[in-house]
């Protein structure tokens, strides 16, 4: 009876191999297809990115026929108008403008510091929400190599003086975006930090690497409980020289002049553009970037280059003949700048409208050549996005890993929805960023292109292949 058994169990394992092999051959060969699929569609997003793109002369004419877009400004109401025409003329399935409030802060006339000893001007520029000197503001200054040195500093010690946090950047690390990081903090909280023990302005060194003479502005609040006194950021040469001159003359005093205002809140908008899903054209994909710059220079890499480059996905899909599943928003946000207000809009009115997303992405860190994504999500998401990584590598993308997504899209995480930063080199990032310099000029055409074919190709996926239900974000 064994010796039958054993003779049945034989003969069945024998078909059932005949019978299992073709089935993983067939799996296999399945999968295979759908990885050149994939990689046919993603070499002719490229192609279409790079040959006939359209980002590099969006880009120019934003920055040229627009210029800076501050919050509030006329150029910020100029950009609304262009980027609603621009998307309508692409002829999307549907553009609208969101609406909202938001700051508006006017530099003024231009800002000056001058040596008293010496009379030699420095490079200087107002930091973003500062008040104004009213007149010429001098004293004498008082250097502090980190913000915790300023907030150790003695009660009444800067009394009639000027704070100098002459703090830089962490040369240290290979992320410059962890080094702006570890000190930005006393860009926008340095002057209520000066006030506190008494003083009568502040000044910084510039948050940048590169030694120039392009003072970097950004924004910065006041703690109410203190008084707003003139903030001010030197380039890093001046901020090199202040403490050169500081070294041989501990008494040394400056003299500060800025016209800088805030009036009341004034509305203005988000501008969106959509492509209806075939399948899910109640669940969303959203791609963007901050429209709104600073008020100097023309917001080429902040954030020019996100918008474009987020713009040029759905048209590069409509090119391309790719009807997405779900429905594909391009957001450009107002407000990251100096509040962060339009993506904390769009994600409460979505809230609202009760609307699902199933994933954000979003690009803020300059048009430089694309290194990767970072995520913001559990691991088993982000394991799930890295098994396309091969479909990246020969576009030189290396990494899929955990991070940060953005400003502007992080408020969707209080809904559940995976953020995706898109990940350029960030070595010059910061020797443009919030200055005189961050001008079209510098931005790299073919750089720019890549960029947006990366982010295309990213949409391109989690919307042919979907989300894992099963994921807890």
């Amino acid at each position: 009876m064994m010796i039958d058994q054993i003779d049945i169990f034989a003969r069945y394992s024998l078909r059932m191999r005949y019978f299992i092999v073709p089935v993983l051959l067939l799996i296999f060969a399945s999968a295979t297809l759908k990885s050149q699929e994939d990689s046919l569609t993603i070499r002719s997003i490229y192609d279409e990115a790079l040959v006939d793109g359209h980002a590099y002369e969006n880009l120019r004419q934003l920055c040229k026929d627009v210029g800076n877009r501050l919050s509030g400004s006329e150029g910020a109401e100029k950009a609304v108008r262009w980027s609603k025409a621009k998307m309508e003329s692409y002829q999307f399935d549907k553009v609208w403008l969101e609406p909202l409030m938001v700051p508006k802060w006017v530099r003024g006339e231009k800002e000056t510091c001058t040596v008293t000893d010496t009379g030699e001007d420095l490079d200087v520029l107002a930091l973003g929400f500062s008040v104004g000197t009213k007149g010429k503001l001098r004293g004498k200054v008082v250097e502090f190599r980190t913000l915790q040195a300023l907030k150790d500093a003695p009660e009444g010690s800067l009394d009639g003086k000027i704070a100098f946090l002459n703090q830089g950047m962490n040369a240290k690390l290979i992320d410059t975006f962890r080094a702006y990081g570890g000190c930005s903090g006393g860009r926008v909280r340095g002057a209520s930090e000066a006030a506190k023990k008494g003083a009568d302005g502040f000044v910084m060194r510039s948050l940048g690497l590169r030694a120039d003479s392009f003072p970097h502005t950004g924004v910065m609040f006041y703690d109410k409980e203190v008084d707003s006194i003139p903030a001010f950021a030197l380039s890093t040469n001046s901020a090199f020289k202040l403490a050169n001159m500081l070294d041989e003359n501990p008494e040394l005093e400056l003299e500060l002049e800025s016209h800088c205002q805030r009036y009341p809140d004034v509305k203005s908008y988000n501008v969106i553009g959509e492509i209806k899903g075939s399948e899910y054209p109640d669940k969303y994909i959203v791609i963007g970037g901050h429209l709104d710059s600073w008020d100097v220079g023309e917001g080429a890499h902040d954030d020019g280059s996100g918008v474009i480059q987020s713009l040029e996905v759905l048209r590069i899909m409509k090119k391309l003949g790719i009807q997405p599943k779900h429905s594909i928003r391009c957001v450009f946000y107002m407000n990251e700048e100096n509040g962060a207000r339009g993506g904390k809009i769009y994600a409460q009115n979505a809230r609202e409208r009760g609307e699902e997303h199933i994933a954000a992405l979003e690009s803020d860190r300059g048009g430089f050549s694309p290194r990767g994504f970072t995520v913001d999500a559990k691991s088993p998401f982000i394991d799930y996005l890295e098994e396309w990584l091969p479909l990246f590598e020969p576009y030189q993308l290396h990494f899929i890993r955990k991070g940060y997504g953005g400003v502007d899209i992080n408020p969707l995480k209080t809904d559940g929805t995976p953020l995706i930063g898109f990940v350029p080199d960030s070595q010059r990032y910061f020797d443009v960023h919030h200055t005189e310099n961050d001008v079209f000029e510098n931005v790299n055409e073919r750089e720019l292109s890549l960029g947006a074919a990366a982010m295309t190709s990213m949409i391109y996926l989690i919307d042919k292949y979907g989300m894992p239900e099963l994921i807890e974000n």
